[in-house]
């Protein structure tokens, strides 16, 4: 198999020297990189190979989105908390919801994460065949988690039922892989806690839920269990897992966090949602003193409004720097690597994906250098700045150029690998009847129930 060499001004491989390579690229050789150097190197190592050069471009590895809920009510729920949005919006959305919907609507984010460089994305969502279909043809990566309620007043989620399907029937694609998925712990009974536990075992793969990400997680997991949320897990046995991940981790103490160290559970942090929805601040930098690997997410189209996780990567550092009043806290590289090389591993893909690395999988993204957000450009010295204002100013529409395992699925800042408009157009039609549903459903109800089934406080994502 002859080498492909994509080249460029500027490469940020994301390796552990942090080191920025000019004039350089990477070679590829099917969905493999074999050689990540100077040009000339690559060149003459690979003579003959077909070459494309990128001027005035950055090369840097596929972004990892470590949290995400595909769905079609962007800027539909807004300026509610948490459980209050989950009460009035999202819980009846979840009641009515089609897999025809469910599959438009993955399409849709899928292609939008893409176009603005993100090429493994975690999704919550429901009816994950469509899901994996949609991912399998846009060219992306995909850790499908079911979103299962396993409990009777939880009976219009999917069921661990579909989940194990869905670990049956994508086991070995190369691009999808399937976890095991519980909205919530507390949305499974007993006896579903412990089926999600064994799956994830007997099938070798993740669990993930949501907890800690509102005040209300810790109050309700003391009304229960006597505990904080992470330690309750740990004796729930969601810890004996061949890997688990949390998503949001807001509201943590120190106990919690060096028992997530000791146990090997993952984090994904999202902090434009958190924001959102005054959720809180997650202890970020607690957590990556400690170890755990953390990465980074947007949540969902209707907690973010957007799934650029360059905008993302900015947020989180801001956010950071905001609550430690200390201007050097979350700096660039340790942002950057939460949405790749932190995002892999708290996927346990690391052997695979998150850098530009000999061996690993061909998942480049190609930004464009000749904007004034890109202005000025300094490799190196002093006021080298290329880690900088890919976390602080690069927005996802100056991606220009994206590969999932060899294949470049956007080229010229368009998707090549469906169409962009028919996906619009697919989305769109499905939205009309969406709210007509639901708004039925609402109209049939003398009011949505809450939490765990109690009124006022909010239901499910």
């Amino acid at each position: 198999m002859s080498a492909f060499l994509l080249t460029a001004d500027i490469v940020v491989p994301m390796t552990p020297g942090r080191e920025i390579l000019t004039d350089a690229g990477v070679a590829i050789e099917g969905d493999t990189i074999v050689a990540v150097g100077p040009t000339a190197e690559l060149v003459a190592r690979h003579p003959g190979a077909a070459r494309r050069h990128l001027p005035h471009h950055v090369l840097m590895p596929g972004l990892v989105n470590a949290h995400h809920h595909s769905g079609l009510l962007r800027g539909t729920a807004e300026h509610l908390p948490v459980w209050e949005w989950l009460r009035l919006h999202i819980d009846p959305m979840h009641r009515v919801l089609q897999p025809e919907d469910a599959e438009a609507a993955a399409w849709l984010c899928y292609a939008e994460g893409l176009l603005s460089g993100t090429t493994t994305v975690v999704d919550m969502w429901r009816y994950m065949d469509g899901a994996a279909r949609a991912a399998d043809a846009l060219g992306n990566r995909l850790v499908t988690v079911n979103y299962v309620g396993e409990h009777p007043d939880y009976d219009y989620f999917d069921t661990l039922d579909d989940n194990e399907r869905i670990l049956r029937d994508w086991s070995g694609h190369d691009r999808v892989m399937p976890w095991v998925g519980l909205e919530h712990p507390f949305y499974a009974d007993e006896a579903g806690q412990r089926r999600a536990i064994a799956m994830a075992q007997r099938y070798d793969t993740g669990l993930y839920t949501h907890c800690s990400e509102s005040e209300l997680d810790v109050q309700i997991f003391a009304e229960r269990t006597g505990a904080r949320p992470m330690i309750a897990l740990d004796r729930l046995g969601f810890f004996d897992t061949p890997r688990t991940m949390i998503a949001h981790a807001v509201w943590l103490d120190a106990d919690e966090i060096d028992l997530m160290s000791r146990r090997g559970v993952s984090v994904s942090h999202n902090p434009v949602s958190n924001m959102k929805l005054a959720s809180g601040f997650a202890p970020v930098a607690e957590l990556l003193a400690a170890g755990v690997a953390v990465g980074l997410g947007t949540d969902g189209e209707k907690e973010n409004n957007n799934l650029d996780m360059f905008e993302e990567m900015k947020v989180a550092s801001l956010m950071g720097k905001l609550r430690s009043m200390d201007a050097a806290a979350m700096d660039s590289w340790q942002v950057l690597e939460m949405a790749t090389t932190g995002g892999a591993r708290a996927i346990r893909q690391e052997h695979r994906l998150g850098s530009l690395e000999t061996g690993k999988q061909a998942d480049v993204v190609a930004v464009r250098t000749d904007t004034p957000r890109m202005t000025p450009l300094i490799p190196s010295g002093a006021y080298a700045n290329i880690h900088h204002n890919l976390v602080h100013a690069v927005r996802g529409g100056d991606v220009d150029l994206t590969m999932v395992a060899g294949h470049i699925v956007v080229d010229g800042g368009e998707l090549r690998s469906a169409d962009m408009d028919g996906i619009i157009a697919a989305a769109r039609a499905r939205v009309p009847e969406l709210f007509a549903r639901r708004s039925a459903y609402l109209d049939s109800i003398e009011e949505p129930t809450g939490l765990f089934g109690s009124p006022g406080t909010g239901s499910s994502r």
